[in-house]
């Protein structure tokens, strides 16, 4: 029986992963610190086993003994509450990624599949962004997170722990982040339209985006795990080589709209080449935002 470790693995996407993880047969073994602040809930599968470690300050180097596959999920994830609080974005995207690396290493773990963000493209990268473009971060979120990529590159070079980035384009879906204001756009405009409000769109909305729907990113992780080992590291966009405008989305979702200011550091438009990751990952994405928003 292979054992697969998640951090991070009772949110959002990581529940997913580890729900997949169970269904394959696969020992799993979770560790989170339940500390997102954006999750209504957290989720659990009564065949894991879960140790609540914050991964920048707690020892978890005996949860990994045995551990065939990590898949690293725990971080702070949301753009603008970084800005204001950029030393425990760091400290947990960035210290706490090295430290699973390490102890990643010191178990002999086969491979560590990063969960990154498209966002560290910036502004300067022209559409469709590919893997190979120079990062422009522009908020302490995708500098972290670009920092942790680097951290990992290192461990393939240096040790040979053999390392796939995946970096994610929007993510949605079920479980997505409900709370607050800076929660993920479709989740938040079917909360507010739920409630009775308008959808709250930031500037003209005409801004784009790539939009995944989770259970691809899932697939998109069980592709990265079964790459041959020959493959040591690679960096590979999971979305969908199509945007929609965020105006588009309060559409489909219905309700009323209102448009407050436009927000520092984020960028205009989005949008994925997945040439490589067809090639090498053999994944594409199968499930379409138009026929999937109201689903859930």
């Amino acid at each position: 029986m292979k054992t697969s470790l998640v951090t991070g693995g009772c949110g959002f996407i990581g529940s997913h992963i580890v729900d997949k993880l169970v269904q394959l047969g696969h020992k799993v073994v979770v560790v989170d610190d339940l500390s997102a602040q954006e999750n209504e809930r957290f989720y659990y599968n009564d065949q894991a086993t879960y140790y609540e470690k914050d991964i920048s300050k707690d020892d978890c180097g005996s949860v990994f003994n045995g551990a065939d596959y990590v898949f690293h999920l725990a971080a702070r994830s949301r753009i603008q509450p970084t800005i204001g609080s950029p030393n425990e974005c760091f400290e947990v995207n960035l210290v706490g990624t090295q430290r699973v690396l390490e102890w990643s290493r010191m178990n002999s773990v086969k491979r560590l599949i990063y969960s990154g963000t498209s966002s560290l493209y910036g502004h300067q990268n022209t559409i469709p962004f590919q893997p190979n473009m120079p990062s422009d971060c522009l908020n302490p979120y995708s500098m972290s997170k670009w920092m942790g990529e680097q951290v990992c590159k290192l461990y393939s070079q240096l040790y040979d722990q053999n390392s796939t980035i995946l970096r994610y384009f929007n993510v949605y879906g079920p479980r997505e982040p409900l709370k607050g204001k800076y929660a993920p756009v479709i989740g938040l405009f079917k909360r507010q339209v739920r409630e009775g409000g308008p959808a709250t769109i930031v500037g003209d909305g005409e801004q784009r985006r790539d939009f995944t729907h989770v259970l691809d990113v899932v697939s998109a992780n069980i592709c990265a795990m079964n790459l041959d080992e020959k493959n040591r590291f690679g960096i590979y966009n999971i979305g969908t080589g199509v945007n929609f405008s965020i105006n588009e989305i309060a559409d489909l979702i219905g309700g009323k709209k209102s448009y407050v200011p436009e927000r520092k550091a984020e960028v205009r438009e989005t949008l994925a080449d997945i040439s490589l990751t067809k090639r090498d990952l053999g994944w594409e994405p199968k499930i379409k935002l138009e026929d999937s928003i109201m689903d859930y």
